[in-house]
């Protein structure tokens, strides 16, 4: 495992851990996927680990930060422009998104069922289910879990 994945893991799942996530090392995987291991312009220009789109109206304190995407629609991928949130910092980042689910968890039964989880893994497959586009999501976020399980759990044993 390279420093960088193992140093972006670590500081994701304490920022999820102080926001108060259910499962903050799985959000970390999430995190990983979802923003290219912090490298992706979403998660250095604005603080959005998770590809949180903006609301309407934008989200309170907040910033809009617009930015092409691929979204799988209608079974192909498709370049797509979207507004995105701009977070303070990941904690702030990984507490909207935790609000997030609990807002919409009575419109969406996979967000209500994330959030009434057992582990970590059923967060994941329940999550994925509506958050993203891409169908094998939740299979990506599990499969970085699994490789990188001796950090996250050594990590998780210290808190």
């Amino acid at each position: 495992m390279g420093a960088v994945q193992e140093g972006f893991l670590t500081k994701a799942a304490a920022a999820a851990r102080s926001a108060g996530h259910l499962f903050p090392e799985y959000a970390a995987c999430e995190a990983a996927l979802e923003s290219g291991w912090g490298m992706s312009h979403l998660a250095m220009e604005a603080n959005n680990l998770f590809g949180q789109k903006q609301a309407h109206p934008a989200l309170a304190g907040t910033e809009t930060l617009a930015l092409p995407t691929r979204e799988f629609l209608h079974g192909a991928w498709v370049a797509v422009q979207a507004n995105w949130v701009k977070f303070a910092d990941w904690p702030a980042c990984f507490r909207e998104r935790m609000a997030l689910l609990r807002s919409l968890s009575a419109t969406y039964p996979n967000y209500k069922a994330a959030l009434e989880s057992a582990n970590g893994e059923q967060f994941i497959t329940e999550v994925s289910k509506t958050w993203s586009t891409d169908p094998g999501r939740a299979g990506k976020v599990l499969a970085v879990y699994d490789c990188h399980k001796s950090v996250l759990e050594a990590n998780e044993v210290q808190h």
